[in-house]
């Protein structure tokens, strides 16, 4: 099914000019410079033509023949276009390793240029095209000592170079005969070497693919020279005699057009529209047909989605979608101009060696993919810890990657697995892992923070939960919620607060001190907190005194018993309680100043 939908993407994509897919026999690379020549074949520069509009130089995407090598594939010159060293025998040189080792690597630089020139000599009768018999005159006269004398080669790197004729805007390979006697080279090898078989996507018989190319590139933690999806290296993998990629037999053209339909989306030019990091996981996604939503939904599920424009359009869409987000009606997405029933997919990659793990594939309608997200936020939703007015407001629709930095100390730190079964759920509704609410709870033990994005979490994480469990879970405090957990953690706010209203600024609060087992253990704690709770509600003025203690006989007044041990489920009630309750008391404290000063004007005295 996954390889399917890609054969169909690439019938898709083929047709944008926007994604600039590569036709079979050619692929996207990385350019960095271009060796432009005049037709003799005499030099006459090397230009550097990365897009300097940036803070650094990037190479530009163009279509090549051929694929790019794979690391430890030998002397393998590619055709037309490679790298400084099988261009010119270019080798940059490191003052970090021996002399023996450069001349070593010097040495292979050469060998590298020699391997390219045979190569282009060898079809030079063959292909009888002007550009490139002006490639075979400049390679057969050219010397890698020349390269002294271009200075620019050391600021290029390690890009990929062209060949382009003086005055022509085409590339040597785009030439035309170039392009036929290319073509012809492809159906005449695929033609003599391939075994023949019924492909498993397209359902005929055809060449199959000993290897599937192009590697896919463009995940993160993956070989920067590609990896791939279908591919077998042991005996144990065999069956039935077939080895190799014959053992999941795909055609020659159905694999390139699945890989490269892949590694459009996730290296292409509109690569940033499809892509997403969770974790250690690449998730890709798409519609079967162009939508707005298919342009949105990275900058949404990432955080970057923004909320005014100067694009009055761009913003009429925005809102429509976040509209559409908050109301849970699918049927809002007809007002962007996207069906409802557009198929969606979404496919989760990670490393794997020379390999690629998929972590999730999930297929949808645009649809259940709002009504599901409607149901994710609407999990999360908690009263905000600061609001609009703070200098860094809490988002209405957290990303997921800000979800699940909350589960590590850094962001590095976190459980590869998570992030595919974080998003597991949200895409089919069901409940949150375990492991997400365990990780944000032994981060509060750790650095006793209940921000935010923790609570929300553990709020949605226990909404999932069987409600004869655990009952529903407020958005804001709720004084009636009967939960000795819940209580629990109001009270030790409030206890909290007391301390700090008596004391002022101190180095260590009961929360720093005592937050993990008052959560973990209350039956040992509280008794304890309670004692030096009358001592710090000695210090507070008549009226707080008064007040605060009537919130706390509220508060221990719901509790028949005091439990001796909260677990998991408990632990995070007790957080989520603890959370509310001082959201409460620092608002309450926030009114009371905002109106005392128009109190002393209208009373001077």
């Amino acid at each position: 099914m996954i390889l399917q939908s890609l054969h169909a993407l690439y019938d898709r994509l083929v047709e944008d000019p926007a994604y600039k897919v590569a036709p079979s026999g050619y692929s996207l690379q990385k350019i960095s410079f271009e060796i432009v020549l005049a037709l003799d074949g005499a030099l006459i520069q090397i230009d550097d033509v990365r897009d300097h509009s940036g803070k650094k130089p990037i190479p530009i995407q163009r279509l090549v023949p051929g694929q790019s090598k794979s690391s430890g594939s030998g002397l393998n010159p590619c055709f037309l276009w490679d790298n400084a060293a099988y261009l010119l025998g270019y080798k940059a040189d490191d003052p970090n390793l021996s002399a023996d080792k450069r001349n070593h690597l010097r040495a292979r630089a050469e060998k590298s240029q020699a391997a390219f020139r045979d190569r282009h000599l060898q079809v030079e009768q063959n292909i009888e095209d002007p550009g490139f018999s002006a490639i075979c005159r400049f390679i057969e006269q050219w010397h890698p000592k020349h390269c002294r004398e271009h200075p620019i080669l050391a600021e290029l790197g390690i890009g990929f170079g062209v060949f382009r004729i003086q005055g022509e805007t085409c590339y040597v390979h785009q030439r035309r005969k170039i392009s036929a006697w290319w073509q012809g080279q492809q159906q005449q090898n695929n033609a003599d070497d391939s075994q023949h078989g019924m492909c498993l996507i397209t359902g005929m018989m055809e060449p199959l693919a000993q290897l599937h190319e192009p590697a896919i590139k463009g995940i993160s933690g993956a070989q920067s020279s590609g990896a791939k999806i279908v591919s077998f290296n042991c005996d144990a993998f065999s069956s039935y005699g077939k080895d190799k990629s014959w053992n999941s037999p795909v055609s020659e053209s159905a694999a390139f057009k699945y890989c490269t339909a892949l590694n459009s989306i996730l290296s292409g030019p509109k690569s940033d529209k499809h892509r997403l990091h969770i974790g250690d996981t690449t998730a890709v996604f798409w519609t079967e047909q162009p939508t707005l939503i298919e342009d949105l939904l990275a900058n949404l599920l990432g955080g970057d989605l923004p909320e005014s424009t100067q694009d009055a359009s761009a913003l009429a869409r925005i809102k429509a979608l976040l509209h559409a987000l908050r109301e849970g009606s699918a049927g809002n997405l007809s007002n962007l101009g996207d069906d409802p029933e557009t198929p969606f997919y979404l496919l989760g990659l990670a490393p794997n060696a020379a390999r690629l793990s998929v972590r999730f594939w999930h297929v949808s309608t645009l649809r259940e993919l709002f009504d599901r997200l409607h149901s994710h936020y609407e999990a999360l939703r908690i009263v905000p810890q600061f609001g609009k007015d703070a200098k860094h407001p809490e988002r209405e629709f957290p990303p997921i990657w800000m979800l699940l930095n909350e589960t590590a100390r850094e962001s590095k730190d976190v459980p590869p697995l998570l992030g595919g079964a974080l998003m597991r759920a949200i895409m089919t509704g069901s409940a949150y892992p375990n492991a997400l609410a365990s990780a944000v709870i032994g981060r509060i033990r750790a650095d006793r923070e209940i921000n935010y994005y923790r609570a929300a979490i553990l709020k949605a994480w226990l909404t999932r939960l069987p409600r004869q469990r655990q009952g529903e879970i407020p958005v804001s405090l709720d004084p009636d919620k009967p939960e000795p957990a819940y209580r629990l953690g109001r009270l030790f706010a409030v206890l909290e607060k007391t301390q700090q209203d008596a004391l002022g600024s101190i180095n260590a609060t009961i929360r720093d001190r005592f937050y993990s087992a008052a959560s973990a253990t209350p039956g040992v704690v509280f008794p304890r907190l309670l004692r030096t709770y009358q001592h710090h509600l000695g210090k507070l003025n008549p009226g707080a005194k008064i007040n605060r203690e009537r919130l706390v006989q509220d508060i221990v007044a719901g509790l028949a018993a005091m439990p001796t041990h909260l677990g998991l489920q408990d632990q995070g009630l007790f957080a989520i309680g603890y959370y509310h309750q001082r959201k409460d008391l620092f608002t309450g404290r926030t009114t009371k100043n905002q109106t005392a000063p128009a109190t002393q004007r209208t009373n001077p005295d």
